[in-house]
């Protein structure tokens, strides 16, 4: 009898240790940003300068790296990434979330015309919420052998006339990730505030495509094979 109480209370210690364990990674793994919105960035931007101005001012502007501030929970600076959804066992499905704060480029406004925009990040240093995702997402996309994912537009797109809002755009060019370039069509928002130009944007990719194997782990039951590279980037005059 004393033994059978022994394996019970045993087996009633694993299983509550096993929930809460498993919540435990719920709460880690399961805790995804929310997507980019240009409300959310624009909102994000300290500054107290008037909202609204017109998106027309000619010229070359690069990637702010100083404003803002980057982790991987809340994020009011420049960053690129990737979302894609999985599905655990005994959690259930989940969108999985990479950021990298380290990002670089440049956008050029002339003639009314958004005419070239150009942008780099360095993948090796994308973060997850999670140490062992971010080494299965690092090394899923060769990082050791090429760092640096970039799009660059191919062509220039008229930017309407406005009042001040956000403006939306549907902008194409090469994106490069793991070495291999493919065209590539971005959902663009951007805004002038102050003087800093806000732009989201975001494109589906099937990873086969740039080599990218999806990571495998015990725990995921299974994960898509496309996901979305999204980015918000703040500009300013250099």
């Amino acid at each position: 009898m004393k033994k059978r109480r022994i394996v019970l209370t045993t087996a009633a210690l694993l299983i509550v240790i096993g929930a809460m364990a498993a919540y435990g990674v719920w709460r880690v793994i399961s805790n995804a940003p929310d997507e980019v919105s240009l409300d959310a960035a624009v909102a994000s931007l300290e500054t107290s300068e008037v909202v609204g101005q017109d998106l027309s001012t000619e010229g070359t502007w690069i990637i702010d790296s100083d404003s803002g501030s980057f982790t991987f929970e809340e994020a009011s600076g420049s960053f690129v990434g990737f979302r894609i959804k999985e599905e655990l066992a005994r959690i259930g499905k989940i969108t999985a979330v990479g950021r990298t704060g380290e990002v670089d480029g440049e956008l050029i406004i002339g003639a009314g015309e958004l005419q070239s925009v150009s942008v780099s990040a360095d993948l090796s240093t994308l973060i997850t919420n999670d140490s062992r995702r971010d080494r299965a997402a690092r090394n899923a996309l060769n990082v050791s052998e090429n760092p640096i994912a970039s799009f660059s537009m191919d062509k220039p797109v008229a930017l309407s006339a406005t009042d001040g809002s956000a403006v939306s755009l549907k902008v194409k060019g090469e994106l490069l990730i793991n070495g291999i370039g493919r065209e590539a069509e971005f959902d663009l928002q951007a805004q002038l505030v102050g003087e800093t130009v806000v732009v989201v944007g975001s494109t589906e990719v099937v990873f086969a495509d740039y080599d990218v194997e999806v990571p495998s782990a015990v725990i995921v039951v299974s994960a898509e094979d496309h996901g979305v590279v999204e980015f918000q980037l703040l500009f300013v005059r250099p």
